[in-house]
């Protein structure tokens, strides 16, 4: 069964069209997207914001463990950014999570996560690791709750220090492991 049937975009997630919320589309970002990509992190404090040329290396060298969630009138509403740890191919870091404020509390970030581990080429990963400052609710509870719909555990330590890494000027970046887990179910 082709995975993509009655997408017209072929370098989208399975299940793109989500009968939920049929105006959203999941796809692989495209360099096209880099600009869209950079506004939409620029508008979701406190995410860290990276450079125009970052941004257009996750839409083109990162797309396949990158998503991108695009309205029906062509809007970006979301993104996460990801690539596999080099050393351990079986984990995915999510570099970056954004969602628009004419999408929060839709469940889109959850939706997002899900997309991006449903994809067939990333069947394999069972493992996810992200960075979250300690006081990102919004991102523990997004994480907490893929980890309980995955049925998996979460393990914490703290990544990089604020004094020790960042001079003082940043929250520490605790680090989040969840799983193992078996890849979700392409929907």
């Amino acid at each position: 069964m082709d995975n993509n049937e009655g997408n017209p975009d072929p370098d989208s997630s399975p299940g793109a069209r989500d009968s939920g919320a049929p105006s959203i589309q999941f796809r692989k970002p495209r360099p096209d997207d880099g600009i869209a990509v950079h506004e939409l992190i620029a508008r979701c404090p406190p995410l860290d914001p990276n450079s125009r040329y970052c941004n257009l290396l996750q839409c083109s060298h990162f797309a396949d463990t990158s998503i991108l969630a695009v309205a029906e009138d062509g809007g970006t509403l979301g993104f996460i950014s990801g690539y596999r740890v080099p050393a351990r191919p079986d984990t995915l870091f999510v570099w970056q999570v954004a969602v628009d404020a004419a999408a929060r509390g839709l469940g889109l970030g959850s939706r997002l996560l899900l997309g991006l581990l449903g994809r067939p080429e990333l069947a394999e990963i069972r493992f996810l690791e992200t960075t979250i400052g300690p006081d990102n609710r919004a991102s523990w509870a997004l994480f907490e709750r893929l980890a309980r719909g995955l049925s998996a555990e979460i393990e914490t330590t703290t990544l990089f220090e604020s004094q020790r890494h960042f001079d003082g000027v940043h929250a520490d970046e605790i680090l989040l492991r969840i799983g193992p887990f078996s890849a979700p179910a392409a929907s």
